[in-house]
């Protein structure tokens, strides 16, 4: 019970590796306040299942969703994590204005400004983990504004580090490889995982609660000494 009488707050927590990160949290002892977009029933089912959870739906398309996302913290606040993202499969050649405006602005803008809005309320010894991807050292055809959307997202997690240092408050990043969600089996066929699988070290696709694990150790008082890193939590994907 790592984090007893801490609050977290993570986004796009109601599924995949968001619901895996809310859960580890909770039984290290945190209470949490999570976001969903668009699935109500799979946030109440969580709200229903972890005692001291609380839901709070956010439009990471409008940035306007921010301070209803906070506001269940405003007392105060150890963790953040910005979990929440979008991974629209566009080559190049095909990738519109609108859909770059969209991708950037839930991958990086929306977590830039949430961590503004946190660092107010931020407690001091405080953590910010923002979750990243492999890709953007193993880039993949189709998946442009995902990776350079997370590349940013990882640069701001090094200067924050900086910025925030002097409070004790420690900015990291994780990289996720291959993780069994939704979200990887919607833009990869069956062929590419199972191949994918066998290239990893560990022989396997990785499991959200891999990603939670090494999340909520970045979130313990373990982690107070590392800063301005990026977790690549891979499985030995990339060596």
């Amino acid at each position: 019970m790592r984090l007893t009488g801490k609050t977290a707050l993570v986004t796009g927590g109601s599924r995949g590796i968001g619901r895996a990160i809310v859960h580890r949290l909770v039984d290290e002892g945190a209470t949490v306040v999570f976001t969903y977009k668009d699935n109500q029933a799979a946030a109440d089912d969580l709200v229903r299942e972890l005692t001291g959870t609380i839901a709070v739906r956010a439009d990471q398309e409008k940035v306007s969703s921010i301070s209803a996302m906070f506001q269940p913290v405003r007392s105060g606040l150890d963790i953040l994590v910005n979990n929440a993202a979008i991974n629209p499969r566009t080559p190049i050649a095909d990738i519109t204005e609108d859909e770059f405006d969209r991708v950037l602005t839930v991958n990086t803008k929306f977590p830039v400004l949430a961590i503004r809005q946190a660092a107010p309320i931020l407690r001091d010894n405080g953590r910010i983990i923002n979750i990243s991807t492999l890709n953007t050292v193993v880039p993949a055809p189709g998946h442009a504004l995902y990776c350079a959307s997370k590349a940013a997202l990882e640069q701001f997690t090094a200067v924050a580090a900086r910025e925030f240092g002097g409070r004790g408050i420690t900015v990291n990043t994780v990289s996720p490889g291959a993780t069994e969600t939704d979200l990887l089996h919607a833009v990869n066929p069956p062929e590419a995982l199972a191949q994918t699988a066998a290239l990893t070290a560990l022989q396997r696709l990785g499991q959200p609660d891999d990603i939670a694990a090494v999340v909520a150790f970045l979130a313990s008082p373990d982690a107070q000494w590392i800063t301005g890193q990026n977790i690549r939590a891979t499985g030995g994907l990339l060596v």
